[in-house]
């Protein structure tokens, strides 16, 4: 008979491998938006550099769902067991990852018009939400370790916590800047991620 612990951490890993697959999902929706470009006229490389946001969008979304994927496996490195309330918010912040290309390409296309500040207003928005979930999920999984694994430290959960929390000011900051520079605020988004990219190294 299968025991209470391997239970567990069977299905922890199910979550875990049908959360990777939605990363990967997310990452194969990049290239949807690419075309040729030599379909309006132009030469080639003339079209491939009046398309330049289409590409800043690729790699910047790209970057930023890897670092996403990177952080989201290292706390399944703790979290080593689930309920139904922390299935529905993984659920939950993958409508945000998902998001995130079409909010990607959507400031890309607009960051050099006048409604730069918009599409950064709705960029930023976009990851305040995400990060209002993301810490929502390590807060239900670390609160008196309900879903922690038993050599979880309480300075370890701490220490997460407050990593975690450098997202939603961070991207609050970012939202407000939105509505003064719309350049200011992607400038801040992608200052966070690269904050994220070093600490998910490191956790390793």
């Amino acid at each position: 008979m299968e025991s209470r612990e391997s239970f567990e951490l069977r299905e922890t890993a199910r979550m875990e491998a049908f959360s990777d697959a939605i990363f990967a999902f997310a990452i194969t929706l990049l290239v949807l938006d690419l075309r040729d470009p030599t379909g309006s006229g132009k030469p080639l490389f003339q079209g491939l550099v009046d398309d330049w946001q289409s590409f800043f969008a690729l790699v910047t979304s790209f970057v930023t769902i890897l670092i996403m994927w990177m952080n989201h496996h290292n706390m399944f490195n703790y979290v080593r067991r689930i309920d139904r309330r922390l299935m529905l918010l993984n659920g939950l912040l993958f409508l945000f990852v998902i998001l995130t290309p079409f909010t990607t390409s959507l400031v890309a296309s607009h960051i050099t018009s006048t409604d730069a500040n918009a599409a950064a207003a709705v960029y930023s928005g976009n990851f305040l939400l995400l990060a209002f979930v993301w810490n929502g999920l390590w807060w239900y999984a670390s609160s008196g370790k309900r879903l922690l694994g038993n050599t979880v430290t309480e300075e370890q959960a701490r220490s997460i916590s407050r990593q975690y929390a450098v997202a939603p000011i961070s991207y609050g900051a970012a939202l407000v800047l939105s509505f003064f520079s719309g350049l200011a605020s992607v400038i801040v988004i992608l200052a966070v991620a690269a904050f994220f990219a070093i600490t998910a190294t490191i956790s390793d």
